[in-house]
């Protein structure tokens, strides 16, 4: 096995030799670490790296193992974190001039689970500032850009994580989403993104722990590695006013299940809500027949999603002003003109539009748990475009018509987001271009592992995920 071969290899076989210690985590790392160095240059996708840090810690992880110690389900696996999550002794940007030589003196969370499941800490990816947009840009970094073509965006906020992954240049990669930032990215570059029911993972960041938009989850390149790093990820703790109590050890191992009788509900526009570009249902509604010769019962179907534009519009913006409005005010030439409109539109809000956008929201969830009742799995497009010049903040038009905000082009994910429940992005298939696109597979609240056993098996029988991008290397 050459080092590239070991850099694409799962996550699951990498964790199973180390443990076996037919690899060493010094390997591992430092064919990581090589790959970073030859193939990072042209996608711009890890932003920090610490490779003496690197190398030390897997050296005292093989250590570890001599002794006769015991391995976490992570134990070796180098990982990069995105760069808007704390990692201490390790710069945290934000993308953001304002946080550039930032260094925490302590690790979130998700970060700490990481790492205390034996990742080693390699670096961080990178984001859009601030992790606003589905694209990933900023003006400490520069643009990331998709392998499967530099020229086009590697979708964000996860853009970074999720070309990383394509790259080869780490197994596994954390993420947030609030309006797509998993998903997106995980469609773009033909990886697997899992947005979770909020507060299965937890968090203890930000400025409103009660928030259900905005949610950590796992990306990989196959279905089993995401679930191995949600493991991880998941499971209750104090600090997080809405976590969920079962523990992350549930979701260690998933199979592809057998789906004779799924019943399956396909939105290829969310009920004529959102336009798709023709590139991309061509390749999506071709999917709908290796569902059907799995054995599922397909019914187009949409839940309801008359208000979603209003309740995500209206809680985001409100979550912007919370979370940026002193930033704004301290440094607004700082922000890019996106972050400052968010935030004066969440400035603009009123008391009853909250109360309005709150009742609603809830009556989505509700609609949605009812919908689920009868449907076991939502299919729909991931993102309304295949990845878009990358020279561009967002698309400007989408099948003929004009996306006027940052915002706009992501109603596909972000209506989703509002629901309260799981999705999915699995590869679904290729343009004629060769550019990537996901299916999204939305499920039951709290039922991911309903979702994970769904998309393995729509992944071994298709194989779209084992498409590798042809970078050069230097």
């Amino acid at each position: 096995m050459t080092d590239d071969d070991l850099c694409h290899s799962d996550a699951t076989d990498l964790a199973a030799r180390i443990r076996r210690r037919e690899l060493s985590a010094r390997e591992v790392v430092r064919a990581h670490l090589d790959r970073i160095d030859r193939v990072n240059p042209a996608i711009n996708a890890v932003v920090t790296l610490d490779p003496e840090g690197a190398l030390a810690a897997a050296a005292a992880a093989d250590e570890h193992l001599a002794r006769g110690g015991e391995a976490g389900p992570l134990h070796g696996l180098p990982i990069a974190f995105k760069d808007t999550h704390l990692t201490r002794g390790m710069r945290t940007t934000h993308g953001s001039p304002l946080h550039a030589t930032d260094v925490p003196d302590h690790d979130e969370l998700l970060v700490e689970r990481i790492r205390a499941a034996g990742a080693i800490r390699i670096g961080k990816t990178n984001v859009p500032e601030f992790a606003a947009g589905s694209h990933t840009y900023n003006p400490v970094f520069g643009t990331t850009r998709n392998p499967y073509d530099p020229t086009r965006s590697a979708g964000g906020s996860s853009g970074g994580a999720a070309a990383a992954l394509a790259a080869g240049l780490q197994p596994l990669a954390d993420g947030s989403d609030m309006g797509g930032s998993l998903r997106n990215p995980a469609s773009f570059c033909n990886v697997v993104g899992l947005r979770p029911t909020p507060g299965r993972v937890p968090t203890e960041t930000g400025s409103n722990l009660w928030d259900t938009l905005a949610v950590a989850g796992p990306m990989g390149r196959t279905v089993a590695d995401t679930a191995l790093l949600l493991s991880v990820m998941a499971g209750p703790d104090p600090r997080s006013p809405i976590s969920l109590e079962e523990p992350g050890s549930a979701f260690r191992t998933v199979r592809e299940r057998d789906l004779t009788g799924l019943r399956v509900a396909w939105a290829p526009d969310l009920g004529g809500r959102v336009p798709v570009d023709p590139e991309v249902l061509a390749v999506l509604a071709p999917q709908l027949r290796v569902f059907e010769e799995l054995g599922c019962r397909i019914e187009e179907a949409c839940p309801e999603l008359d208000a979603a534009e209003d309740v995500f519009r209206t809680l985001r913006a409100h979550e912007f002003a919370l979370g940026l409005g002193d930033t704004l005010d301290a440094s607004r030439d700082a922000l890019k003109a996106s972050i400052v409109w968010n935030v004066e539109e969440g400035r603009r809000l009123t008391g009853p539009d909250l109360a309005r956008a709150t009742a609603a929201h809830s009556r989505l969830h509700l609609a949605a748990v009812d919908f689920f009742s009868r449907y076991d799995v939502l299919l729909a497009p991931v993102s309304q475009v295949a990845p878009f010049d990358a020279e561009l903040e967002y698309p400007q038009v989408i099948a003929g018509q004009a996306q006027h905000t940052y915002l706009d082009w992501m109603r596909s994910a972000y209506f989703v987001s509002v629901l309260g429940a799981p999705a999915l992005s699995v590869p679904a298939g290729f343009t004629p271009e060769g550019l990537p696109v996901g299916m999204q597979i939305v499920g039951a609240p709290r039922a991911e592992r309903t979702l994970l056993e769904v998309g393995a098996a729509y992944e071994a029988a298709t194989g779209h995920g084992l498409r590798r991008p042809g970078l050069p290397v230097a």
